[in-house]
């Protein structure tokens, strides 16, 4: 990306440089949202664009949806204390067509101190609605003259996901929007190519400062596509020049991890520990593993299965054929409360046979740690779980020789990579992912790694009851989770958690969790509540009180969506199922049903929903099977719009989206093809930039042979 050494020092120069930045605001960027360089902000997209060249009548709003712009003025500013005697602070905004309610629902003396009754305003934000009542919370206000002149290029509006803290500092959307306008003005002197040229114009994309002026600023829905198109491109091209070169290099280079038999601890396991009948696909995906063991070359596989198929217990046996032939074993999952859930599953499992299984997170104790570090240093330890904490420079192997990826999606390429170079030997690696992708795409994807596919679930899995209700049938709901839970089983209460309305959402879930509370503690039911916010001390005390049983119902955000197993759940109630996608419902409904119990996932939506969401839905009743959910959902999802939102934590990759770039990803993989046969090293000067695009990808980590 940067070739001249004057705009290399531009790009990596530190955001305390910046005008209107300082020290203090640096230091906040780099910790809320792990910002530091001038590049880093540059990539920093919006997550969302908003149409600000429609002002619209106050009295349309009841039938509107999203974001809004009116103009108008306020009359009758009140504060109102809630049941828990928090206060908000309600206003009435009225034209000439109509009226709607206006709320602030924290931090609003100043708006009785600056807004005045009977002068005219703007008024910019989302629709909400409590019941029949449309509301907007939190509202942007501008007066006539600062609407005149709003720093916006064009008539879109970008939005910038933001924290309280950064807010508090006076850095909220608009005022990344104003530093990054700076930004992007000097782009043309400061930015070089990392694709060829004629592959630009074959493609029509544009350059790359007219890529990011048109990403942060677009003046049409044109550019912004466009420019969307020029950077998912980019990033399927290096992926799919990563997994041709990775091939090639694995099937040129033997491993030094040779495994020559199955070993007398996997017949142990196998014969006499083994909880379960396996599947004859559990059956299958083992003989293949072990064939690529045996082989003589670096095992790179994909397993993938749907929820609750039994991925772990496969892992659980080949990492037994692995220890059992003088080798060590390391699994990395992605959270802490999955670690420790993977942890006492495979060590209660191993407890009878000579396997020294071990767990290390962030939060492992510093003495603990050392003894750590130093048993699997000296080989001591054969298996350890933990979390990206494995990847640490400290932490150091004996002999290493399979590396398990759980939940692969919520790894980089570079995390993964990270694990394998632990150690002078190649070890074998196998990822796993729950999230169901047709086979064709898979194979595109993870176009290094070979593929193995779990399509069976175990014996004796009850179906799972799914269910719609509407808010005004929201008691039916919840008098069939009150049965439940008074019958000894557990519930789960997901709520949604969107970037552009965390606040919003927060307050949401809050509100929820205290209106089940006061509905169910008088029952005697113990109700909780967990989101992704809280210190993670919190959230693992908070998780390990439900699977205890102290917690009988948990009003959760998705924190809960991946790995999560509590088999005395039975029963999980979706609010707002309208705003999840497919692959997510299904995500969440693979976490209960996991006991053998009869169990229920009831999805609760406004009373009026779009035609779109209610397809969706209506897909999501009609069957469990994930692999078919993610066919529906590939024919039912275009490429994205300009007024699209993301959910926090839901990005496999930085742009292309699997289920829905599939064109794209085809078509880099076809190119990557062609480009390596006509210029395996990448050293004609049409394709030695692509050297760049690879090793800026994936931080030089990777193809020193091209380097």
């Amino acid at each position: 990306m940067i070739v001249d050494k004057n705009k290399e020092d531009f790009l990596k120069q530190s955001l305390e440089k910046l005008k209107g930045i300082g020290l203090i605001r640096a230091q906040t960027l780099a910790k809320e949202l792990g910002l530091k360089t001038v590049e880093d902000l540059l990539w920093y997209f919006p997550y969302k664009h908003i149409d600000r060249s429609k002002i619209l009548p106050v009295g349309s709003l009841k039938n509107e949806n999203g974001y809004v712009q009116v103009r108008g003025q306020f009359y009758d500013f009140r504060e109102v204390y809630s049941l828990n005697n928090k206060s908000r602070l309600e206003a009435i905004f009225f034209d000439n067509t109509g009226s709607v309610k206006i709320v602030w629902f924290s931090n609003y003396k100043w708006v009785l101190n600056k807004y005045r009754i009977g002068e005219t305003y703007y008024l910019f934000g989302r629709i909400s609605r409590f019941g029949d009542e449309a509301y907007i919370a939190h509202p942007e206000i501008s007066t006539e003259e600062q609407f005149k002149h709003l720093p916006i290029l064009g008539k879109f509006q970008p939005l910038y996901g933001t924290t309280e803290r950064m807010k508090k500092q006076g850095m909220d959307s608009r005022f990344i929007m104003r530093i990054i306008q700076q930004l992007i003005s000097m782009l043309p002197e400061q930015m070089e190519e990392v694709l060829p040229f004629h592959i630009l114009k074959r493609l029509k994309l544009p350059s790359f400062p007219d890529a990011f002026k048109w990403v942060h600023f677009p003046e049409s829905v044109e550019q912004y596509e466009r420019a969307i198109k020029r950077f998912k491109f980019q990033e399927a091209l290096a992926i799919q020049l990563r997994n041709e070169i990775s091939l090639r290099e694995r099937k040129k280079q033997p491993s030094s991890v040779v495994i020559h038999k199955a070993g007398k601890l996997f017949h142990l396991f196998y014969r006499y520990h083994l909880p379960f009948t396996l599947t004859r696909a559990q059956e299958r995906v083992i003989k293949e593993i072990f064939t690529d063991l045996k082989s003589g070359f670096r095992m790179n596989r994909l397993l993938q299965g749907d929820v609750g198929s039994g991925k772990t217990i496969v892992a659980l046996l080949v990492a037994l054929i692995v220890i059992g032939n003088g080798w060590q074993v390391a699994m990395m999952v992605p959270t802490e409360i999955l670690a420790q859930q993977h942890y006492e599953r495979i060590k209660s499992l191993l407890e009878l046979l000579p396997v020294n299984v071990s767990l290390l997170t962030s939060s492992t104790p510093k003495k603990e740690r050392k003894l750590l570090l130093e048993g699997l240093k000296e080989g001591q330890i054969d298996f350890i779980v933990g979390t990206h904490a494995l990847i640490e420079d400290v932490v150091n192997f004996k002999k290493l020789g399979l590396v398990i990826i759980d939940e692969q999606h919520r790894f980089g390429v570079v995390q993964r990579a990270k694990l394998q170079l632990k150690t002078t030997y190649s070890p074998h690696v196998l990822v796993m992912t729950a999230t169901p992708i047709p086979r064709t795409l898979a194979m595109t994807l993870y176009g290094d790694l070979d593929l193995s596919v779990i399509d069976e679930l175990p014996p004796g899995r009850k179906p799972i009851q799914t269910m719609h209700f509407t808010e005004s049938f929201r008691y039916r709901a919840w008098d069939l989770m009150k049965r439940e839970v008074l019958s000894g089983h557990q519930a789960y209460v997901v709520y949604p958690l969107i970037e552009e309305n965390e606040k919003l959402d927060l307050i949401a879930l809050e509100e929820g969790f205290e209106a089940i509370k006061r509905e169910f503690s008088r029952f005697a039911i113990v109700v909780d509540m967990l989101h992704g916010r809280m210190k993670q001390k919190d959230k693992d005390t908070i998780m390990n009180q439900f699977r205890e049983g102290k917690i009988h119902i948990l009003v959760s955000t998705t924190v809960i969506e991946v790995g999560v197993d509590v088999s005395n759940a039975t029963m999980m109630i979706i609010e707002h199922a309208e705003r999840f996608g497919l692959a997510q419902l299904h995500q969440l409904r693979g976490r209960i049903g996991r006991g053998g119990e009869k169990s229920y996932c009831l999805l609760i939506t406004p009373d009026q929903v779009g035609s779109e969401a209610m397809e969706r839905i209506q897909v999501f009743l009609s069957t469990m099977d994930g692999f078919k959910i993610a066919e529906e959902d590939l024919k039912m999802r275009g490429m994205g719009e300009i007024e699209g939102t993301r959910q926090s934590g839901q990005h496999t990759f930085r742009f292309i989206e699997p289920i829905g770039d599939e064109k794209i990803l085809f078509f880099a993989q076809r190119m990557a093809k062609f480009i390596l046969q006509k210029d395996p090293m990448l050293e004609t000067p049409s394709y030695v930039c692509l050297k760049e695009l690879i090793n800026r990808s994936f931080q030089g980590m990777y193809f020193s042979d091209i380097a």
